[in-house]
């Protein structure tokens, strides 16, 4: 008899019975994604079927660097590098080099997981990284903290991302009401990739609040209005008062929001993507990282639930 082995690897089901009931979360080998996240019953994380591959690299991390790469190519202190195009049809690198890699689980306990994963020189990269992600459940959600550590030689350009699709089960996704603190939007040409950073106006202008389904968007944010406590956070908010918070620290600079009527199970999706540098990085440099050998980088975001 065959063994079936599903395509985002093992499963990790997290546990933990705090003040708003028990919270669970379901985290994927494959790309260290977070597959589902409930607190007192109430899904916050939008699954997809098991057995299936995580749809728009669903809950996926993305390192080292999130979102794209305009023609795989960037100058690295004068030297052209060339990425593998893995967005073919709009011939960019995307969403860097892990994220159909499986981690490594290397340590696992009822309310929290940590999983690990190198990059080794390869096309267009010629740098050595272990990073790792560590879930942990909260009262009212998960803190997910991210490190990467240069582990070869050369100073190693590094930005991080992670891609998780949010919900409020019983609610249509449809009739949320996004919120997102950003004082500028990235204009993008036709293949995804930035021209230009404005100051946000009329439909991109979320600092108010808007209706979750009228919205259009797969597009990057910047200039994030912080709390006093150095967090950003957005929030997505049902017609009676449920709501979701996504914080991120002061690492994460940058949000891309992606709406989609495609993700399986779910009429409207969305995906709220903290970023520590925008979309091409690596041509801009903007909050760009390099990391000399041996240094350590933190940083850390979050999900939190209010019934």
């Amino acid at each position: 008899m065959n063994e079936r082995i599903d395509p985002t690897g093992a499963q990790t089901h997290l546990r933990r019975d705090g003040d708003a009931g028990t919270v669970t979360a379901h985290i994927a080998q494959v790309g260290a994604a977070l597959r589902g996240l409930s607190v007192g019953g109430v899904d916050i994380v939008a699954r997809y079927p098991e057995g299936t591959s995580a749809p728009f690299g669903s809950g996926i991390v993305l390192s080292p660097w999130p979102n794209r790469i305009r023609d795989g190519r960037w100058s690295d202190g004068g030297t052209t590098r060339q990425l593998d195009l893995t967005e073919p049809d709009r011939s960019n690198a995307i969403h860097g080099l892990l994220r159909n890699t499986p981690y490594e689980i290397i340590e696992t306990r009822d309310e929290a997981v940590t999983l690990r994963a190198m990059v080794f020189p390869q096309h267009g990269y010629p740098y050595t990284l272990r990073t790792s992600v560590t879930y942990a459940l909260t009262d009212t959600g998960v803190e997910v903290t991210h490190e990467i550590v240069n582990v070869g030689d050369g100073d190693a350009p590094v930005a991080l991302g992670t891609h998780p699709f949010f919900c409020i089960g019983g609610v249509p996704t449809a009739d949320l009401t996004l919120t997102l603190p950003a004082a500028s939007v990235f204009e993008v040409d036709d293949r995804l990739l930035p021209t230009a950073e404005v100051p946000v106006s009329g439909v991109f202008d979320l600092r108010g609040g808007a209706r979750v389904g009228d919205l259009e968007l797969d597009t990057g944010f910047g200039s994030l209005a912080r709390d006093p406590d150095g967090r950003v956070r957005t929030t997505l908010t049902a017609p009676y008062g449920r709501r979701v918070t996504m914080w991120q620290d002061e690492n994460w600079g940058y949000i891309q929001a992606f709406v989609t009527d495609a993700y399986p199970g779910h009429p409207v999706a969305i995906a709220i993507e903290p970023m520590t540098a925008p979309t091409d990085a690596f041509n801009s440099g903007q909050d760009l990282r390099r990391l000399a050998p041996g240094e350590t980088w933190t940083a850390r975001w979050g999900v939190e639930f209010a019934a």
